[in-house]
């Protein structure tokens, strides 16, 4: 009996991994990080969420930094938030091209923010963000699937549900209220998880030795 208790322990307890943060920012400071950002970044703190939110400038030409990437990875939600000049940035459309795959991987959530831009510019890379891959074309000729993964990196961002952040969409405060509240909502089955391992033992406990729930 010891044997098949353990056994059962192992096969059905349920997948979980370290998570440091509550919320990864992902956002071009030129841009919004005294503003949008700052905002989004006190809303969440003061809603108990623990946000993980770079305030270093970048140098240019230096890489993505591994604790940072260690973040994005301990990170259980992610806002990235697009804005006109993030695209001229290596190091946002690094740091995409990784939450991406801890989306695939991991199944981080993601929610992407529009902020003053065209959504038809994030999906086709219009605009401002056609300006700036054609500089990344020119620069990284002989890297171009550094440069693809970039481009799919925003496709598959910009296609997730998310808020759309413009003159007649709304106050700015309302949206930052609105995303708060969400990955508010969004974190509390994590208090649950052990109830919900010890239903799906139950059931299969009473499969077992054939008892009625």
């Amino acid at each position: 009996m010891a044997f098949v208790m353990s056994f059962l322990f192992s096969s059905f307890s349920l997948p979980t991994r370290r998570c440091t943060y509550d919320v990864f920012l992902s956002f071009r400071g030129e841009d919004t990080r005294n503003n949008f950002v700052d905002h989004l970044y006190s809303a969440l703190i003061q809603k108990g969420i623990h946000a993980f939110r770079d305030d270093k400038a970048l140098d240019k030409g230096k890489r993505i930094s591994p604790e940072l990437l260690k973040a994005i990875e301990e990170s259980r939600f992610v806002v990235v938030v697009f804005s006109k000049n993030y695209a001229h940035s290596t190091w946002c459309l690094d740091e995409l091209v990784k939450i991406m795959e801890c989306q695939d991987r991991v199944g981080q959530k993601v929610f992407p923010v529009l902020y003053h831009v065209d959504p038809s510019h994030v999906r086709g890379q219009k605009g401002d963000f056609d300006i700036a891959f054609q500089g990344h074309e020119k620069k990284f000729r002989g890297e171009l699937n550094k440069v693809n993964n970039w481009r799919k990196a925003l496709v598959a961002a910009s296609d997730l549900s998310g808020w759309h952040v413009s003159v007649g969409n709304g106050g700015e405060s309302t949206i930052i209220t609105e995303i708060a509240e969400k990955i508010s909502s969004d974190k509390q089955p994590r208090n649950g998880e052990k109830n919900l391992r010890g239903r799906l033992m139950r059931k299969l406990l009473c499969r077992i030795w054939n008892l009625k729930e």
